[in-house]
């Protein structure tokens, strides 16, 4: 991802990427609406931005769950 060039990342690679199970990267791409960069075939692929943004997302639910919140 370091190389210069921008990186498109499928679902699976986003979820390999931070390490977390698919269901919990589509739950938050189908839930907080991100809709794809671009399709490369059959596959929806995402910014780096996105990537982050996910990220972002699974942090906050994590910490809310933390706190005894639903």
């Amino acid at each position: 991802m370091g190389d210069g060039q921008t990186s498109l990342l499928t679902v699976g690679e986003l979820a390999r990427v931070l390490g977390v199970p698919i269901h919990k990267v589509q739950y938050v791409l189908r839930t907080r609406a991100v809709k794809p960069s671009a399709r490369v075939g059959n596959f929806r692929v995402f910014s780096q931005a996105d990537a982050e943004y996910v990220a972002s997302v699974l942090r906050r639910i994590d910490a809310d769950r933390g706190r005894g919140c639903p």
